[in-house]
């Protein structure tokens, strides 16, 4: 029986009623739920009628706690926004990555263990655990001394860099996502079972080093049930910690053997069914152990749906649309998906439960970037952040007991796999004429309009040969004013380029600062130019028109 939350019937009475106090005794413990690829429609309480898949438990810890309703990862896609909430910081200010080999095989980036999450939370003397998808670039040993491959990883010796070095006290991973090889857990390190096999799965096929007896429909009962030995592990004695990083919704759209045919939607709706039984198991745990009342639990996504997933289990160029025909939108009232610009990509759920402290049933419409985990937590666990800490960081602590008030962070900046996009209250500025998707991308395909007829309308429209200053106005950028907006259907950068220049601006200060909060300046790792004609990023057509 389909259950919808009507969070609009909260009336202010119930919040002024509520005056929790943050402060205690002692620190709360936290628990963080990071899905991949869940779409904000794909969520009951959030898609409503437009939402064809039953999420109980998420929707349950909604009602008993807090929505929020502009929540941002700081890209559209997996690594840069995994590494922005780690850190606080923006993930374009780190240089590119070393030691990298293909897919999960992706090395770390030079500093992004500097500061962590978990280092935060160890100095307020929490326990740390990470259970899940990784993805955050790892060191492993080679059978000669090379770059980390499909044929020289020697299994047998434990990672040489991971969790460890991010601050985890405790750690089970998976280096990549599912469909990522290799395919194959790693326990505080070691390498678990006979990584001997080659294997792939649906979407994409990926055929590469796997565990002998490794199954992609086992993978998330399996992070269920470490998650929950972490927790019954833990004691009101000491605080704790957990990041829960599922690998679903991602493709390859593998639902455990109980959970298929339980949604009418279809094999897409059994997998998000079971990403939202994550919830229940945690809650469990939690109550089992009797620390539900002192711990914060977030729920979030990593970035919207990918237009390539839905009931085909391989990946299939605009799939996503043959949901939304049945009548379930995963991006919910947006536009665009996964990779993009739009907020179909870039606006994800953020929910937040903690009894006694956030009112049941609130909403907060505030602009928040999960690079603000950093200050949040840090303000939790009563550690002051150095000077060079989370520089992209704010807290929204202040927002949990009083909803209702203006959050602290009125500018946030975000990119699709090679645009900029930057907020400065409900305008937004899309830096590209289109959704922001690599010139040839078949993934992305259904991030309307593609880049190839995009750029030549907007080249037909300049008629001239564009150079970079070009390239920072209209027909070149998009502004959206999201208040009366929220679909993107109107550019207003024709008739707003004063509001444009301004936004522009905005970006080019966050990046000669080296942050976006107070603060003394300090340099990113690499340097950064806004736009480059000779980026090859950009369409082929473009450097010819420019060239011309």
């Amino acid at each position: 029986m389909k259950r919808f939350l009507h969070f609009g019937m909260l009336v202010g009475v119930t919040l002024l009623s509520i005056q929790p106090a943050l402060a205690g005794d002692s620190h709360p413990n936290v628990v963080f739920i990071l899905a991949d690829d869940l779409g904000i429609g794909d969520v009951e309480c959030y898609g409503g009628e437009r939402c064809l898949i039953e999420t109980p438990n998420i929707d349950a810890l909604a009602a008993s706690g807090l929505r929020f309703t502009d929540a941002h990862p700081s890209a559209s896609y997996c690594g840069p926004t995994r590494q922005a909430l780690m850190t606080g910081r923006y993930p374009w200010r780190f240089a590119k990555p070393t030691n990298n080999g293909p897919w999960g095989f992706c090395g770390p980036q030079p500093n992004s263990e500097k500061y962590t999450l978990a280092k935060v939370m160890k100095r307020g003397g929490y326990q740390t655990g990470y259970v899940g998808k990784w993805h955050l670039g790892t060191i492993m040993a080679t059978t000669d001394g090379r770059t980390q491959g499909l044929a020289n990883v020697d299994f047998k010796k434990p990672l040489q860099y991971g969790p460890r070095q991010f601050g985890f006290d405790e750690s089970f991973i998976l280096p990549g996502s599912l469909d990522m090889y290799p395919y194959a857990f790693a326990r505080n390190h070691v390498w678990q079972g006979d990584v001997s096999a080659l294997k792939g799965w649906s979407a994409f096929n990926r055929v590469g080093p796997a565990e002998k007896d490794f199954q992609d429909h086992e993978v998330l009962e399996t992070l269920y049930g470490e998650a929950e030995s972490f927790i019954e592990k833990q004691s009101s004695d000491r605080p704790f910690f957990l990041f829960l990083a599922l690998t679903a919704p991602h493709t390859p759209t593998s639902p455990g053997v109980d959970w298929r045919g339980k949604s009418e939607l279809g094999v897409y709706g059994d997998f998000v069914m079971q990403v939202d039984h994550s919830v229940e198991r945690v809650m469990n745990a939690l109550k089992q152990q009797g620390l539900e009342q002192n711990t914060l639990v977030l729920f979030s996504s990593d970035h919207g749906p990918a237009a390539y997933a839905g009931n085909i289990l391989k990946a299939t160029p605009g799939q996503i649309k043959q949901l939304e025909a049945k009548g379930h939108y995963p991006s919910g009232p947006h536009r665009g998906y996964k990779f993009s610009v739009y907020e179909g990509g870039l606006r994800v759920p953020l929910i937040a439960h903690w009894p006694g402290v956030i009112p049941a049933e609130s909403t907060c419409d505030a602009l928040i970037g999960l690079n603000d985990l950093m200050s949040t937590f840090a303000e939790l666990a009563d550690v002051k952040l150095r000077d060079d800490e989370g520089p992209d960081s704010i807290s929204f602590v202040p927002l949990l007991s009083h909803p209702e008030k203006p959050g602290g962070r009125t500018k946030l900046v975000m990119q699709s796999v090679v645009s900029w996009v930057v907020r400065d209250g409900n305008w937004k500025l899309c830096m590209c004429p289109g959704s922001g998707v690599p010139a040839a991308s078949e993934p992305a395909v259904g991030n309307d309009p593609m880049p190839v007829v995009a750029w030549r309308n907007a080249l037909s429209q300049f008629k001239g040969k564009p150079t970079e200053t070009d390239l920072l106005k209209y027909p070149f950028v998009q502004l959206f004013d999201l208040s009366s907006d929220p679909h993107e259907d109107v550019n207003l950068a024709a008739d707003h380029p004063d509001r444009v220049a301004r936004m522009v601006a905005i970006l080019t200060e966050q990046i000669e600062a080296g942050r976006s909060t107070p603060g003394p300046a300090f340099a990113n790792d690499s340097p950064i130019k806004i736009v480059n004609l000779s980026d090859k990023r950009l369409p082929e057509f473009v450097h010819e028109s420019a060239t011309k």
